[in-house]
């Protein structure tokens, strides 16, 4: 069975003080190589979730500028962006930096 491609991949977050999702730092495929990293905001990762994209944590390995080492997907459940788990009170990255 084929892997789905991967859109994005979420390295570190940051939580705003009521618990939901401030900012990002992610890598975004374009076409077959990888961009530097990008700092997307709560809508902006929200747009892209809904129109499909995937996401997953990770970080980048270091001297592979295309390789990742991937955790799981993320999504929204319930109103809040989360992974691994199907719903949180909150958004929750488990994994994820912090930064």
């Amino acid at each position: 069975m084929a892997r789905k491609k991967i859109d994005g991949v979420i390295e570190a977050v940051r939580y705003a003080p009521g618990g939901m999702i401030s900012m990002v730092r992610t890598y975004e495929r374009r076409g077959a190589v990888w961009s530097d990293y990008i700092i997307l905001g709560r809508t902006e990762l929200i747009t892209r979730l809904s129109t499909g994209k995937i996401f997953v944590t990770g970080q980048r390995r270091s001297s592979f500028g295309s390789v990742f080492q991937t955790g799981s997907a993320v999504h929204i459940a319930g109103g809040h962006i989360v992974s691994g788990a199907e719903s949180a009170p909150a958004d929750l990255l488990v994994g994820v930096s912090i930064f």
